[in-house]
């Protein structure tokens, strides 16, 4: 079983709307809950690039290209991390990936989710 699965990625009109999850379900809920969590997205040719990041403590950063539009969020009793994005651009047509940073253990990936928009 992957420690990190994503979901929700799909086609979507400009200025439709999709929300991404990710679980973790072989974490337990104090590791889940312990860790800084984070979407990348990584366009064709191109380096992941940091979307959202919410760390163990709440604190959340967003890359200014997607700040007022995207809102990153997690559940910890349900060891899960989203991502609500709006008013989406064609622009943000990437694979997007979860990413996970367990203290004493490491950084954690899931497999990737497409997101294509459409103008």
């Amino acid at each position: 079983q992957a420690q990190l699965v994503e979901s929700g990625g799909g086609l979507v009109q400009a200025g439709g709307s999709l929300r991404l999850s990710c679980k973790a379900p072989r974490n337990i809920f104090s590791v889940f809950s312990s860790s800084d969590m984070a979407w990348y997205r990584q366009f064709p040719g191109k380096e992941r690039e940091l979307v959202a990041s919410i760390s163990s403590g709440r604190s959340i950063n967003y890359a200014d290209s997607v700040k007022g539009r995207f809102t990153i969020s997690r559940d910890n009793s349900r060891k899960m991390v989203y991502l609500q994005m709006n008013s989406l651009k064609p622009e943000d047509t990437a694979v997007y990936y979860c990413n996970q940073v367990r203290p004493n253990e490491g950084t954690f990936w899931g497999q990737g989710t497409q997101v294509t928009v459409s103008s």
